[in-house]
């Protein structure tokens, strides 16, 4: 078959386009070559990195020490519900790496090395060994107070300077349709229709999301997008970034710790403390700017949802047994009933809902 493929490769004019698949790599070392990436006699090493839902990821390992890795969007992800969403979004994912070293400390992203938009592909330098991923760190129960607060101020950081620089960044990082396919279709709407006790709570929801453009949304912000490397925080998988409402990160974030304490009992203390501390870190930097007003109570309305949709949407937390997915959808419908109108009585809340079921 790949002969056969070849042959006809060969046999179309010049100008024909083919998509390469990048995790062939006989297919990926052409086009490297080809294009100039690459020399023409070198051969790098390849390895498929792991993990990915949305995209292919390869580390590269060129000849000279140099590591890549690279990235190909999906048209549809590897979820067991029917999941599809242009793979046009690699471009979002470009440009973010192009500002966000603008917007965020030193070396909290990758350096852009190359984008092919027609491939749906790009390539960023790789973060340094040693590293290693921080929900990894978190699901071993390894809490680290000062990640934790760094985590905060990330976001802080994003969100304040993304929200300065709004009449440049507003325009560039206006379309919002990947946080529509990616994540309030998946999230909240499907959730909307599985749960009909949570519909209206998460239709309202949406109606509010929708309508505001504060700042830059990272729309993807957890632990497991962060790699921790001497010490620091490197953020990845920006390809959700947009313009919007930042109370969603905030949420969206706090899920994920909260949603460990669940998983792990023997770490809950100190993984609601956990959430505790990412939020207070947040909402510290931020206390005086203006815009920060409301914040608080949407970031609880969208903690609960996203807290139900993790269980209830088209992509369940994988780590979560059926027992516990369905303990956190009934705590995250108890908030949804009455949900706090603040962050810390939220987080105490939802502790006390899965000790009593």
């Amino acid at each position: 078959m790949k002969r056969l493929l070849h042959r006809l490769q060969a046999a179309c004019p010049a100008d024909t386009f083919i998509l390469i698949d990048i995790e062939d790599a006989d297919e990926l070392i052409r086009y490297l070559r080809q294009t100039g990436r690459i020399d023409p006699d070198e051969t790098p090493g390849l390895r498929a990195l792991p993990g990915g839902v949305s995209n292919k990821t390869i580390l590269l390992q060129r000849q000279d020490g140099a590591r890549w890795v690279l990235k190909q969007a999906l048209p549809k992800l590897r979820v067991q519900t029917e999941w599809f969403s242009d793979p046009a979004r690699i471009q979002v994912e470009a440009n973010a790496l192009r500002y966000l070293p603008r917007l965020t400390p030193p070396n909290s992203t990758p350096a852009l090395l190359f984008e092919d938009q027609r491939q749906h592909l790009l390539a960023m330098e790789a973060v340094p060994e040693p590293h290693e991923n921080w929900k990894e760190r978190l699901l071993k129960g390894l809490v680290d107070c000062d990640l934790v607060r760094q985590f905060g101020r990330l976001l802080a950081t994003l969100h304040r300077t993304s929200h300065e620089l709004r009449q440049e960044l507003a325009p560039i990082f206006r379309s919002r349709i990947f946080f529509e396919t990616l994540r309030l279709e998946p999230y909240y709407r499907f959730s909307a229709e599985a749960v009909p006790e949570a519909k209206a709570f998460l239709l309202a929801l949406l109606a509010d999301v929708r309508k505001r453009r504060v700042s830059l949304v990272h729309g993807d912000y957890s632990p497991k997008n962060v790699l921790v490397h001497g010490r620091r925080l490197v953020l990845l998988d920006h390809e959700v970034l947009h313009f919007g409402d930042p109370a969603f990160d905030v949420g969206f974030s706090l899920t994920h710790l909260l949603s460990k304490a669940l998983h792990l009992p023997e770490h809950r203390a100190p993984l609601l403390g956990a959430a505790l501390e990412h939020w207070g870190t947040y909402a510290a930097q931020l206390d005086l700017v203006p815009w920060f007003e409301g914040i608080e109570c949407r970031a609880a309305r969208h903690t609960a949802a996203c807290l139900l949709a993790r269980t209830a949407g088209r992509s369940p937390l994988e780590y979560l047994s059926a027992e516990e997915r369905a303990r956190q959808r009934d705590a995250a419908l108890q908030l949804i009933t009455c949900c706090p109108a603040t962050v810390p009585d939220l987080i105490d809340r939802f502790g006390q809902e899965i000790v009593r079921r």
